[in-house]
C-alpha cells in the first residue's frame, strides 16, 4: 500500500490523483481532517495520529510541511520519521528542496529531514525538488494591472535568474517513482529507487527581464523591468499580512536572486518526466489571461492552440 501525506496541498493532492489512477496500485490519502473513509487523518502535529495512519503501508510519500516557523516543522518531521519507523513502513519517497536552495531559509528543515531519514531503518528516496514556477507565474499575475497601466514591471531580482519547474512536473515524477518502488516491492525485489537522491531542478531559468518580456507579449504594449532593492521590497512585504517567517523566506528568495545563487548546473528531472517540462512563458502568459488581462496576441495563441 502507498499513502500520500498533504492531499489537501497542491502538491500533495497531485500526487495523491496521479497514483489512484494508476493500474495494479493500492493508494489512500493522508490529510489532517482526514475522516478515516475517504482519506486517514494524518496530522503531523498529533504523533498518535501517524501511529495509526502508518499502519500496512509499504510505501509512504512524505510530501515536506514547511509552512511554519522552523522549530514546528523540525518537530513535524521528526514525529514523521519515528512514526514510520514504528509503524513498519518499508520505504519513504520525501519531497525534500533541491541543490540550488541550500542558502535559501527554507534549506535548513529539508536537510535536517534528509539527515534523519539517512539514520532510519527503512529504505529512503529523496526528490529533491525544484523551486516552483508559480513563484514568478505568481508575481507576473500580480503586476499584470500595473504593468498594463505603467509600462513597468518591478521586483527585487536584481540581475539574477531563478531555475523553475512546473508543480504538475514534480507530481509526475513523485508518481513513476513511488509507483515504481511499490511494483519492485510486490515483486519481493529491491527497490530501484532506494537509497537515490534526484535533483529536480527546473530546466528553464526565469529573471525579471524574462518577465517583462512576457508581460510585454501577453499585454500587447512595451513592458520594461526595474529592479528594486531589498529594502523596498521588505517595507511592501511589511503590509501584505504574510507571517513572519513567510517574510523572512520571501527575502531570502530575492537576496538569493541578487547573488546569481538560483540558477541550477543539471537535473534529473528530464531523465524521470515521461514528458518534456511544462514551459513557464507558457503558464505566466494563462495566468495573465485568467486574471483578465487578454491581449491579442494571447488571443491568437489560445485559438492557434485548439485549432
Amino acid at each position: 500500500m502507498i499513502l500520500v501525506t498533504g492531499i489537501s496541498g497542491g502538491l500533495g493532492g497531485l500526487i495523491f490523483r496521479g497514483l489512484s489512477g494508476e493500474d495494479g496500485l493500492d493508494v489512500v490519502g493522508g490529510t489532517r481532517s482526514g475522516d478515516g473513509m475517504t482519506a486517514r487523518r494524518i496530522d503531523f502535529d498529533d504523533p498518535a495520529s501517524l501511529s495509526d495512519g502508518f499502519r500496512g503501508v509499504d510505501v509512504l510519500v512524505f510530501v515536506s510541511a514547511g509552512y511554519a516557523e522552523d522549530d514546528v516543522v523540525l518537530a513535524r518531521h521528526g514525529a514523521v520519521v519515528d512514526a514510520a519507523e514504528a509503524a513498519s513502513v518499508r520505504h519513504v519517497v520525501y519531497t525534500s528542496l533541491a541543490g540550488s536552495g541550500d542558502l535559501l531559509t527554507i534549506a535548513l528543515p529539508h536537510r535536517w529531514t534528509e539527515a534523519r531519514l539517512a539514520g532510519a531503518s527503512f529504505d529512503v528516496t529523496i526528490l529533491r525538488n525544484g523551486l516552483y514556477a508559480e513563484v514568478p507565474v505568481g508575481l507576473a499575475a500580480a503586476a499584470a494591472s500595473s504593468a498594463a497601466e505603467t509600462g513597468v514591471f518591478a521586483a527585487a531580482f536584481g540581475a539574477g535568474r531563478v531555475s523553475v519547474v512546473a508543480k504538475q512536473d514534480l507530481a509526475e515524477v513523485a508518481v513513476r517513482v513511488a509507483a515504481e518502488i511499490q511494483h519492485d516491492l510486490a515483486a519481493g525485489r529491491g527497490s530501484r529507487h532506494a537509497g537515490r537522491t534526484y535533483e529536480l531542478e527546473g530546466v528553464e531559468a526565469i529573471g525579471g527581464q524574462d518577465i517583462a518580456e512576457v508581460l510585454s507579449d501577453a499585454l500587447d504594449r512595451p513592458v520594461g523591468y526595474q529592479p528594486i532593492s531589498l529594502s523596498t521590497a521588505r517595507e511592501a512585504l511589511a503590509g501584505s499580512g504574510l507571517e513572519p517567517y513567510q517574510i523572512t523566506h520571501t527575502l531570502s528568495l530575492f537576496s538569493n536572486l541578487n547573488a546569481g545563487y538560483l540558477q541550477a548546473d543539471g537535473t534529473d528531472l528530464t531523465a524521470l518526466l515521461p514528458t518534456r517540462p511544462r514551459p513557464v512563458r507558457d503558464q505566466i502568459v494563462q495566468a495573465v489571461e485568467d486574471g483578465g488581462y487578454q491581449s491579442r496576441s494571447v488571443t491568437s495563441r489560445a485559438v492557434t492552440s485548439r485549432t
